[in-house]
Parts: C-alpha cells; sequence; structure tokens
C-alpha cells in the first residue's frame, strides 16, 4: 500500500526547474541572470517551466551565485514630507519591478547626526548600493565624511562630483510658476519659502528671484518658514499684504494655509489674491479653489534613480548627473489680474 507523504507541498527548486526544462541548473540561472550567450529556445523552455511551477528565486542563493544581495540601501531624511516619502516610495516600485530588495533607514527632522548610524547599519545589512534621500545641507556635509565604497546615488537637483545625482528640476518649476503669474499681469508676488538648510527650498526661492529679475521687476515680500500649513495659515491669517497680487508657496501645504488664512479675513482667491503652490500633492485639486501648482515626477524620478544605481554597481563609476522637468497644473487658485 503506497504510503501518503506528510511533508506537503514545498517550494520548487532550481533543480526541479532545471528537470523540467531538460537543461542543468547552470543554465536555468544563466537565463535568471540575463546571460547574453543562451539560445532562445532555450531560454523560452527555461521561462516556460518556471511560469509553469511558480518559482520565485531565493534571493539568497541569488546572492550566493552573483556575489550581490540584490539590495539597495536608501537613507531617507525628512521622510515624513511629501518629497522625500514620495521619492523612497517610487524607488521601492521601481526596484522591485526588477528583481531588487530596499533596505530604508530613516533620519528624524532634528537629528541629522543619524546619519553616521544609518549608513553603518545599511552597509552591514550587505547592501549592493546606497540612495541617499536627503534635501539637508547638513546631512550631506555628514555624509561626505563617510566612506563606505558601495556605489552612491544623492537625491537632489544640482550636480556633485563626489557622487552620482538626480533630481527634479526645482528652480525651473519655480520659474514656471512665477512665469505663469507673470503671464496673467501680477506685478508684486510673494514668496513663502521653506527651510533654507533643504537645498530644494534654496532652488525654489532662487527661481522666484531670476524670474523676477529676467521680467524686470522688483523682489515681493520674501517670508522663510517649514513645510507646515500653519506657516502658511499664519502668513494668510496676518501678513499686510499691501499691493500684493499673487503668492508662490513653496509647496501645496504652505498653500493650503494661505488660503485658509486668507479667507478667515475676506481675502478671495483667486479673486483678489492668486496661490500658486508646488508639489501637486494628489489632494491639491480637491483645494478650495483647486491649486495651481508644480508637479514632480516622482515615479520617473525613483526609475532614473534606480537605473543609475544599477548602471554604478555594474561598474559605471564616473559621477553621473540627471534632471527631470518638472510640470505646471494650472487649476481655480489663479487668474488674469483685472484692471482697476
Amino acid at each position: 500500500m503506497p504510503q501518503s507523504s506528510s511533508r506537503g507541498w514545498q517550494r520548487p527548486s532550481i533543480y526541479d526547474v532545471a528537470r523540467r526544462a531538460g537543461v542543468s541548473h547552470m543554465t536555468v540561472s544563466r537565463v535568471l541572470n540575463g546571460h547574453p550567450n543562451i539560445r532562445e529556445t532555450t531560454r523560452a523552455r527555461v521561462l516556460q517551466a518556471i511560469e509553469e511551477m511558480n518559482y520565485t528565486p531565493s534571493s539568497i542563493a541569488r546572492a550566493l551565485a552573483t556575489r550581490r544581495a540584490r539590495r539597495i540601501g536608501v537613507l531617507i531624511d525628512g521622510p515624513v514630507q511629501n518629497g522625500p516619502n514620495s521619492t523612497l516610495r517610487a524607488l521601492e516600485k521601481a526596484a522591485r519591478e526588477v528583481g531588487y530588495a530596499v533596505s530604508a533607514f530613516s533620519i528624524g527632522d532634528d537629528d541629522a547626526s543619524q546619519m553616521d548610524s544609518g549608513v553603518m547599519e545599511l552597509v552591514t545589512q550587505g547592501v549592493d548600493a546606497l540612495c541617499v534621500i536627503a534635501p539637508r545641507e547638513s546631512s550631506l556635509d555628514l555624509l561626505r565624511q563617510q566612506t563606505t565604497g558601495l556605489p552612491t546615488i544623492v537625491i537632489k537637483a544640482e550636480a556633485d562630483a563626489a557622487w552620482h545625482t538626480v533630481g527634479v528640476d526645482q528652480r525651473e518649476g519655480a520659474r514656471l510658476a512665477v512665469r505663469h503669474l507673470i503671464g496673467l499681469g501680477h506685478r508684486r508676488i510673494a514668496h513663502l519659502a521653506g527651510p533654507m538648510d533643504w537645498f530644494d527650498a534654496r532652488e525654489r526661492m532662487e527661481g522666484w528671484r531670476e524670474c523676477l529679475s529676467e521680467a524686470g521687476l522688483p523682489e515681493g515680500p520674501i517670508i522663510i518658514g517649514d513645510w507646515t500649513s500653519d506657516f502658511g495659515f499664519e502668513f494668510g491669517k496676518s501678513f499686510d499684504l499691501g499691493d500684493t497680487t499673487a503668492v508662490f508657496a513653496a509647496n501645496d501645504q504652505i498653500a493650503l494655509g494661505v488660503i485658509h488664512g486668507l479667507h478667515g479675513r475676506g481675502i478671495r482667491v483667486p479673486e483678489d489674491v492668486n496661490v500658486v503652490g508646488f508639489d501637486d500633492l494628489s489632494d491639491a485639486r480637491h483645494f478650495l479653489p483647486p491649486l495651481t501648482t508644480v508637479r514632480q515626477n516622482f515615479a520617473e524620478l525613483g526609475e532614473l534613480a534606480l537605473q543609475q544605481l544599477i548602471a554604478a554597481i555594474e561598474g559605471d563609476t564616473d559621477p553621473s548627473h540627471d534632471t527631470i522637468r518638472p510640470k505646471l497644473i494650472v487649476r481655480e487658485s489663479t487668474t488674469a489680474v483685472v484692471p482697476g
């Protein structure tokens, strides 16, 4: 009488796939790792066997075979802010699609000194490369003191001789916003800026300043604060606007606070004052009024960062730099100046 097995279902191994496809396990390994010297008929047979058996290669086995962990370490500074958080999620998605895992270490807004321990923790995990989402200058100053020997990419809009870099062109995004306001007839445009330790805040401020200068317009009021709606609200409810007819806010959350604060004073947006934000949060189209803003394509940013990292892992050591162009999204918080 045949004995029933008590082992239950077992995950198929690379040897099971090899038997099903009629090839050696080394051939299966070469197909999994994209080896070019494989006949197309053989590759197709192996891929069919993989699909039929629902085979998923062990990340540990793959690491042993390739001497790579297929894991990227991410240091993320300011993780609660929209930009860093969206960049991390986009990078994770892009990594999963090509078989890489992501290990992240978060650095609090008030403690850039954690950069040292973050680098050490990720390196000890055996990651293949580092991606640094560090929007503050103080964080990058600490990173420059580290020597990891790992391919590293930093998410920022400016090139850097020390690392691969990629980012959204923040200055151009600000210029798109301010040019839009100037084109509507606004001549006095205030700017609510983010913290000056943040690269993005400085670049957006410089874009605002350059655009006004090129148009022959004086700089409007500039107020430096944080990234919160509360900052914008305090401005909106109490600032003496004078002849200011438009506000360029450094992010959508600030813009939301501005609109709220102005509303409490009976100042209408856009009839009395125009407001433009930056980021294009998913809720920005539901603000009252729907917010004109600058969209950052985080999905494209994640894909481009991953492409650069993989190229660096495979031996491209020369620092590279790429930027992604932002897009102006015009909604109902801006309108042409009415002469009067």
